[in-house]
């Protein structure tokens, strides 16, 4: 029996990167993950992408409300 093969790529779940923006840790952006991508925790670990996206919106909000200077 032959499995088929799915088109397109997708990326496979990992664990979660170090965060590249000084004075954030990984417990904020991990936390911020969870609000973000409720959903798809329970089915996938998430991507690179998904940590990135994560972290980068943490910033934004962080530096929105004035906890974060650049």
């Amino acid at each position: 029996m032959k499995k088929s093969a799915q088109k397109g790529s997708q990326q496979k779940g990992l664990a979660q990167p170090a965060p590249f923006t000084p004075g954030i840790t990984p417990g904020q952006v991990r936390q911020h993950a969870f609000e973000l991508f409720r959903d798809k925790l329970d089915h996938d670990k998430l991507t690179l992408d998904d940590w990135v996206m994560a972290e980068k919106d943490l910033v934004q909000q962080m530096s929105a409300d004035g906890l974060l200077t650049r």
